[in-house]
């Protein structure tokens, strides 16, 4: 990814609803220049997705919990797709080293619903044992920036 790419994603993660003018203006293209470009970046899948931040609170989301699942034998990431990802409340899903297999982060309207859901993780044959954690605050939640990480390989 050369500068002008980097320069071009830092636009992005500070405004996704930025158009492909104001972005020129800002890196020194033409616009059809930057469209060429984001089309290629998201081709190679360095950039895989746009998207909105919510507040959980504004949207009824009352309860954040993170749910350690220890499974019976091996499990895919595949089966844990096809477990949890019709379950609405849960919003990530991540396989993970140590005594667990997966984290599963969901948010929830009441301590109800996440017993309920919970519970329906326990009902899995896969599932051996849960430990859940409540979040109590965000202390930090920033969202990844352009630059952070490692650097990629030049094109």
């Amino acid at each position: 990814m050369d500068e002008t790419n980097r320069r071009i994603v830092a636009h992005l993660l500070r405004d996704g609803r930025a158009s492909y003018a104001d972005i020129g203006d800002a890196v020194g293209l033409s616009a059809p220049a930057v469209k060429r470009r984001v089309d290629r970046m998201v081709a190679r899948g360095e950039i895989s997705g746009f998207t909105v931040q919510v507040s959980p609170e504004q949207l009824g989301w009352k309860i954040v919990a993170y749910v350690e699942i220890f499974c019976r034998g091996n499990i895919s990431p595949a089966a844990l797709e096809r477990d949890f990802g019709p379950i609405p409340e849960v919003v990530r899903v991540d396989t993970i080293t140590g005594e667990a297999d997966a984290l599963v982060q969901i948010m929830a309207d009441s301590m109800a619903d996440v017993e309920r859901i919970v519970e329906t993780f326990r009902v899995s044959a896969r599932v051996d044992k849960t430990r859940t954690a409540i979040v109590m605050s965000r202390v930090i939640d920033r969202p990844v920036r352009a630059g952070t990480g490692p650097a990629p390989a030049e094109d």
